[in-house]
């Protein structure tokens, strides 16, 4: 199965954007809605070309209600996501998918329990996350930080492989992160 998860602004309720307006709520009533991530609605389709034609469908909202549109087809990478141009230039065979681990956009996984216990230590600096996830980042179950939600993906970072190597994230003091692959174009804005 291949997973979308579509990113909501900081100041819109990704969820209730979508479900209230008809043509996206239509879009999306085929699919089993999840929250993996604070502010997230991730589905699960059939293929990487099902997951981009949803994309696809859901273009004008996506340009107006989230901050990043992500895929995860498990043909490519179990563990790292897509982002919305280049599973679309996989589908369309304009990349060749074992070309496209070596620039991504690295997400810090940030647990709301964690956050509570230490807003008043330091209003500048958020609170680290578990590595507690299942392939892709997605929270596993029984993961006792999960308690207070789902976690949020905090600041991306780009980075690039080098020598088969991952710079680490460092944007702030995190434990887990997400790793979405793009394409040249979007390492370079």
């Amino acid at each position: 199965m291949t997973r979308v998860c579509l990113v909501g602004e900081r100041n819109q309720q990704l969820s209730y954007e979508l479900l209230s307006r008809e043509t996206a709520r239509d879009a999306l009533a085929a699919y089993d809605r999840r929250e993996p991530y604070h502010n997230t609605v991730a589905v699960e389709t059939v293929s990487l070309g099902a997951a981009v034609s949803l994309l696809n469908d859901l273009a004008w909202y996506l340009a107006r209600f989230t901050r990043a549109a992500m895929v995860l087809e498990p043909s490519v990478s179990e563990t790292e996501w897509l982002s919305r141009p280049l599973a679309t230039a996989i589908r369309d065979g304009a990349v060749d998918p074992a070309e496209t681990g070596r620039l991504l956009r690295l997400y810090g996984l940030q647990y709301p329990d964690r956050e509570a216990a230490t807003a008043g230590d330091d209003p500048a600096h958020d609170s680290e996350p578990t590595e507690s996830t299942e392939p892709g980042g997605v929270p596993a179950d029984g993961d006792p930080h999960a308690g207070g939600g789902p976690p949020r993906l905090v600041e991306p970072m780009f980075v690039a492989r080098t020598g088969g190597g991952l710079p680490e994230y460092d944007l702030r003091d995190v434990d887990g992160t997400l790793r979405v692959r793009v394409t040249a174009a979007e390492f370079e804005d």
